[in-house]
């Protein structure tokens, strides 16, 4: 996979995830049990703190990741893999995550997608 310009990108992907996120890797790759080819592209979150918390007190401890898959392109699975940011308090140990609501609750789908298919009543 390689490096992507993201310029053109605001137009494909939900606002929400270019406002918090960085694109590091994009490609297609190959299902190896079915052989289908599928596009994924990997987020990474920015390093800024949720608002109301201080760089002085807590620090970035590192990733955990999720995957949800989007809109298909030119009929082309396409998975989104959120490489999601985990801050720690420099004294308690206290870890904090930012909300992110523009993913579905309870699917694998952005709430863009999972709204589109409840209109087509899929």
């Amino acid at each position: 996979m390689s490096e992507v310009d993201t310029s053109a990108l605001q137009y494909v992907f939900p606002a929400e995830l270019l406002r918090y996120f960085s694109i590091v890797e994009s490609g297609i790759k190959t299902d190896k049990p079915t052989g289908e080819d599928y596009l994924e592209v990997v987020f990474e979150e920015k390093n800024e703190l949720p608002q109301g918390y201080s760089r002085d007190d807590y620090e970035s401890k590192g990733f955990f990741t999720k995957r949800i898959q989007d809109f298909p392109l030119r009929g082309r699975p396409v998975f989104l893999e959120l490489r999601r940011r985990r801050w720690r308090h420099k004294v308690t140990g206290e870890q904090i995550t930012r909300d992110f609501t523009f993913l579905a609750e309870g699917t694998t789908f952005t709430a863009e997608l999972a709204d589109f298919l409840k209109q087509r009543g899929r």
